[in-house]
């Protein structure tokens, strides 16, 4: 079964993490995830605990770089607690909480991160494979669905950032 996660699976750029913990109980864990959007809707009622109980934590401390723009992506990460800001280079495109995830665009192209992450709190994250993310989806396809849901979210808020500032832009070159 694709759910425990093998050492070679980890990021490799550990220097700036803590280890992997496994503080949260399976039952902390399973309620957490029932909360997130992504996993709602779900039909196979085993699906779910076997997730919590294979999945991997990790803590990263403040102001620390989960991944960067262009690295190879083949994670999926659920903040259980904490903050994050993504960005590309100093441009902030969105700060994300506890209960959103990040880092799936790469799981799902098998191209190279689009954006870097890096924490603004300690940061207790949730970790899938793309493995288990694709094996989730094979059994429970409204994870899909929800997971579209959610990047077309993402789309629409940076469409409008964009627009705003394409806006200003040319509002600024109309004064000059």
């Amino acid at each position: 079964y694709p759910f425990p996660i093998t050492h070679s699976q980890l990021p490799m750029n550990t220097e700036q993490k803590t280890t992997t913990t496994l503080s949260t109980s399976t039952d902390e864990r399973l309620r957490f995830l029932q909360q997130i959007p992504i996993f709602q809707e779900i039909e196979n009622q085993n699906f779910l605990p076997q997730l919590a109980a294979h999945l991997k934590e990790e803590t990263f401390p403040a102001d620390r770089t989960v991944f960067n723009k262009g690295e190879e992506g083949n994670l999926l990460y659920i903040l259980l607690d904490g903050r994050v800001q993504v960005h590309i280079e100093n441009f902030p495109l969105i700060q994300l909480e506890t209960g959103a995830y990040f880092g799936e665009m790469a799981l799902f192209d098998s191209n190279v991160r689009s954006a870097s992450v890096t924490t603004l709190s300690e940061c207790k994250c949730l970790i899938l494979t793309r493995q288990q993310i694709h094996q989730a989806i094979k059994e429970n396809p409204a994870i899909a669905i929800n997971m579209i849901r959610v990047l077309v979210s993402r789309v629409r808020k940076l469409n409008r950032l964009f627009g705003a500032s394409e806006d200003l832009f040319y509002f600024m070159l109309k004064e000059k």
